[in-house]
């Protein structure tokens, strides 16, 4: 009788290879086959055996290589055919990451599966920015918001995203920056309201570009700035200048660039996330591999 198979939606963290966390790559090394999106690195995938199938399932904009339909029935059909499918999303997969849609089709057609979280983009691409996304001082409330446009326009909840003393985190906000700063405003925030668009955040591509909701759309498209893209609204960004730690490096080949994606650099790391699960062997031996 064949074994019962089991999908495991798995979050891969922002960007940088580092923010794993331990209980994604144990499953990683673990699955049969791997289901992923375009924003994984691909140091996180060479955690996979070697001998593991993977299948590309990414989305760009307007542009989804395989319909969301289909890859709920594929992640169905492998699960029933007995395998262990690790379904590895950027981010968190319920964070913008349609992991629920995903998690819903699975238990419907009554296949088993576990939801690992990761470090969702806002807080990756804030913290890596020097942004707090909440300060005793500017905001006491935080809400992300999807920057999609449909028919032209975001359709998002402005009266509600415009209140006073909260940070206001857009996701896929780029094409839709210069409609966002201009409904914020015309529902009742100043049009001086610090804002700030971070591009390929947590990696060493990473761009932090800093303005107001006035004249932040000017400045991104003089910066070219290119998916993905995160966009941070409120008093907050005022303490990037000061509290910005993290240092890109500058644009080098990909050989001169600690944690880049070559063959080398990917198996170092590997090699590295496996000495440092092997240091942990308590967190290990009570969580052997399903």
């Amino acid at each position: 009788m064949r074994a019962a198979g089991k999908v495991y939606i798995v979050g891969a963290g922002p960007g940088d290879p580092e923010l794993l966390t331990l209980k994604a790559a144990r499953l990683i090394r673990a699955a049969d086959i791997i289901v992923y999106d375009r924003l994984v690195a691909p140091e996180i995938l060479a955690l996979a055996d070697p001998r593991a199938e993977r299948i590309y399932v990414g989305k760009a904009r307007s542009t989804h290589l395989v319909p969301q339909a289909e890859i709920n029935a594929l992640l169905v059909g492998l699960a029933s055919a007995g395998k262990r499918v690790v379904r590895l999303k950027g981010g968190d997969p319920f964070v913008f990451g349609r992991g629920g849609e995903e998690a819903e089709a699975l238990a419907r057609a009554g296949v088993a599966f576990e939801v690992v979280p990761g470090v969702t983009a806002a807080c990756g691409a804030a913290e890596y920015a020097g942004i707090p996304l909440t300060h005793r001082d500017f905001a006491h409330a935080c809400v992300f918001a999807a920057g999609c446009l449909r028919d032209g326009a975001a359709g998002l909840d402005w009266a509600m995203l415009a209140r006073p003393r909260q940070t206001i985190v857009i996701y896929m906000g780029l094409a839709a920056l210069e409609e966002i700063c201009r409904q914020l405003v015309a529902h009742g925030l100043h049009r001086d309201t610090p804002a700030a668009l971070i591009e390929s955040a947590t990696t060493v591509r990473q761009r932090v570009i800093t303005g107001t909701l006035a004249n932040l759309p000017e400045r991104v498209r003089a910066g070219a700035a290119k998916p993905p893209t995160l966009v941070i609204v409120g008093e907050v960004v005022r303490l990037h200048d000061q509290l910005a730690w993290f240092e890109p490096l500058p644009a080098l080949g990909a050989e001169e660039i600690p944690g880049a994606s070559t063959v080398d650099t990917q198996e170092k790391f590997a090699a590295r996330v496996a000495g440092d699960a092997g240091s942990q062997m308590p967190i290990s031996a009570s969580l052997p591999c399903p």
